[in-house]
């Protein structure tokens, strides 16, 4: 199917194969292939036994999978609609553009640079598709590309500069849920005192996690979707920000609440991990809901202005 999205250069773009382009291409697009997996499948393996096993980045994986993902549907999508576009090969800004995801990869690789070495990616496969199609493809899997920006591993410094509000802030939801449902507690920064136990926020409980995948998973969830309404694709994609934040203060609240009932092996062993990922699915489910809610203020919206939306 996905041999009728690209036509040569000079052929006549419309309804039809064409001379595919990948057909004509296949060689090259294998070897490439083999070459971006000799690149960075070592990368993933040393991410997986690194960066990926902490709390900051374990939503790494996820996202990449997600961006990988797209980039198949979109494949399917554009060739179930029958969409064709002459290739424009762009080699200038494509080289460019490689050349510097690969001065990127090499530098990161090398010094253990975290950000460079994942980052460099984006790049390269930007490049790639630039080089081999010009911007046309690159305009139709934007999105794509954008999703690979969240998976990158951000520095130490920085994580730590944006999740110590974050902290505080899901630390003063959960204690003045407690205390509203009468339990003994008490907080002094991101330690909280509830009965015998001391219990302190960690980064995993902060958000910055859940949030970018969150995001990420929301606005796959749009692009998937489509909406046409414009107030409705921004409106979600701000809210997804609060839904983390309160997905994370029920979870606080719920790993405190065990601790405090059942002791330390309860709230700090399996318990621990198996709320973090039935929090993640709960705010999931708060997006389609929110997603919904928002739908129906449109749709009145709409009617009250004479207009209809999708």
């Amino acid at each position: 199917m996905a041999s009728n999205l690209f036509l040569r250069s000079g052929d006549r773009a419309g309804p039809g194969p064409g001379r595919g382009f990948w057909a004509l291409n296949r060689l090259a697009l294998l070897a490439l292939a083999v070459g971006l997996a000799l690149l960075y499948v070592p990368t993933f393996i040393d991410f997986i036994h690194g960066p990926w096993r902490g709390d900051r980045n374990s939503h790494g994986p996820i996202v990449l999978a997600l961006s990988a993902w797209y980039f198949y549907f979109q494949t399917r999508r554009l060739a179930s609609q029958g969409e064709t576009f002459a290739v424009k090969p762009a080699p200038v800004a494509g080289w460019s553009v490689l050349v510097l995801g690969l001065a990127g990869y090499v530098l990161g690789r090398s010094q253990s640079i975290a950000l460079l070495e994942l980052g460099s990616l984006l790049p390269v496969l930007l490049g790639l598709a630039l080089i081999l199609a010009g911007p046309a493809i690159a305009r139709r899997y934007w999105f794509a590309f954008f999703l690979l920006l969240f998976a990158v591993p951000l520095p130490a410094s920085i994580v730590d500069v944006i999740t110590q509000p974050m902290k505080l802030a899901a630390s003063w939801g959960a204690e003045h849920m407690m205390f509203a449902l009468g339990y003994p507690v008490a907080r002094a920064g991101v330690i909280l005192q509830i009965g015998p136990y001391q219990l302190m926020v960690a980064d995993a409980c902060a958000g910055l996690n859940s949030l970018f995948t969150l995001e990420a998973l929301g606005l796959l969830y749009m692009n998937v979707v489509r909406h046409e309404s414009v107030f409705r694709n921004i409106a979600l994609a701000i809210l997804i920000v609060p839904i983390s934040y309160c997905s994370n203060v029920i979870r606080i609240l719920i790993l405190a609440l065990l601790t405090y009932h059942f002791g330390d092996d309860v709230g700090q062993g399996f318990m621990h991990e198996f709320s973090g990922m039935a929090l993640f699915l709960t705010a999931l489910m708060l997006i389609v809901v929110v997603d919904g809610l928002l739908r129906t203020f449109s749709l009145r919206w709409a009617r009250l202005r004479g207009k209809e939306v999708a």
